[in-house]
């Protein structure tokens, strides 16, 4: 446990030497924040009353803490794991001491927490400033909405994992993980709440992983899950968690056994 947390300080340090990066991310999640806010206010107001469950304050918690945790929650994956699988230094991890799937995790917990300091707090601040919104109920809610943060940041970090390991067997992951995004932005609510989708497309949403990477920690946040709801709604991402992580696991280890570096 020791190296696990050295190895989230070292993601911590590694992404805060990017400043100017943080800066213009938190500028971009800003602009887009006032824009997708004014969006979705018009909306409630033209519904005349509230809107899958959320009204004006809540229905802009939902744009400013989806902002706020853009950079924390890393929706969009990333691709070091592939790179490694495909060129064969994945073998290098192998020979280390601690387990590459949570040698990366710890890398990304540390990368997740610079990124709601420095670029998800200045956001969120920013709606706060500018807009009426809805927070979460009491010290109990926060505490809730923070533990469904990391939470979230884990069930997309392991989600993100597996895409990468697919390139034991297809080498070039570039198109997966495309889809991947796709299909993980829309039914995460990144784009709208969830609770907004058709029918059928909420039962798939509900379903999948993917709302516990946005969906349902920004409910929390944004004081729309309250009370009794909080424990199911972590459940489910602690169920995602695990699922996603042994299925890492799984994957990992059968690419382990089909790995082949110069030949042998």
């Amino acid at each position: 446990m020791s190296t696990f947390w050295l190895l989230v300080r070292a993601g911590f340090r590694r992404h805060s030497t990017y400043r100017l990066a943080l800066l213009a991310g938190m500028t971009t999640n800003s602009v887009f924040g006032l824009i997708r806010a004014s969006i979705v206010l018009a909306a409630v107001a033209s519904a005349g009353s509230a809107i899958g469950g959320y009204d004006a304050p809540t229905a802009v918690a939902f744009v400013w803490w989806g902002q706020a945790l853009l950079g924390t929650v890393n929706l969009w994956g990333f691709q070091e794991v592939g790179q490694r699988v495909r060129t064969g230094d994945i073998a290098i991890d192998f020979l280390r001491p601690l387990d590459p799937q949570f040698a990366y995790l710890a890398s990304d917990l540390g990368r997740a927490g610079i990124n709601l300091i420095a670029r998800g707090a200045p956001a969120l601040l920013v709606g706060a400033l500018l807009f009426d919104m809805a927070w979460p109920p009491g010290a109990m809610g926060w505490v809730a909405g923070f533990v469904s943060v990391a939470l979230a940041v884990v069930v997309a970090f392991a989600g993100s994992f597996v895409v990468n390991l697919l390139a034991f067997w297809l080498v070039e992951v570039r198109g997966v993980r495309l889809l991947y995004m796709i299909f993980g932005g829309l039914l995460c609510g990144l784009y709208v709440p969830v609770p907004w989708f058709p029918d059928w497309l909420r039962t798939i949403a509900q379903w999948s992983p993917f709302p516990s990477m946005l969906q349902n920690p920004i409910d929390i946040l944004a004081g729309r899950v309250t009370g009794a709801q909080v424990l199911p709604t972590l459940a489910s991402q602690v169920f995602w968690a695990v699922v996603l992580v042994v299925l890492g696991q799984v994957v990992m280890r059968a690419g382990r056994r089909k790995l082949e570096v110069q030949g042998g």
